[in-house]
């Protein structure tokens, strides 16, 4: 099984934010965000995909989405790329 590790961004009120999760569906998880059926800290926003890595396993995936929430001038940087900022 293929696992994704995922960055997305949003601009809205409060401002431009960036969420990082896993999941082995991309889509799936992606429509699930943008219909307030995702992450609670997701709700109320419209999310687009700024980045993916894939992973063999869910335990590398997981280890990876650890340190890119951690990452802040990564996010930053995409969210810069893409004009969110």
């Amino acid at each position: 099984m293929t696992c994704f590790v995922y960055v997305l961004g949003s601009h809205g009120k409060g401002g431009p934010r960036t969420y990082v999760g896993w999941t082995n569906d991309l889509e799936r998880r992606l429509k699930a965000h943008n219909s307030g059926d995702g992450a609670k800290s997701t709700r109320g926003r419209l999310w687009l995909l700024l980045y993916t890595e894939a992973y063999t396993t869910k335990g590398e995936a997981m280890s990876r989405e650890w340190h890119l929430k951690r990452d802040r001038k990564f996010r930053k940087k995409l969210s810069e790329s893409v004009g969110l900022v």
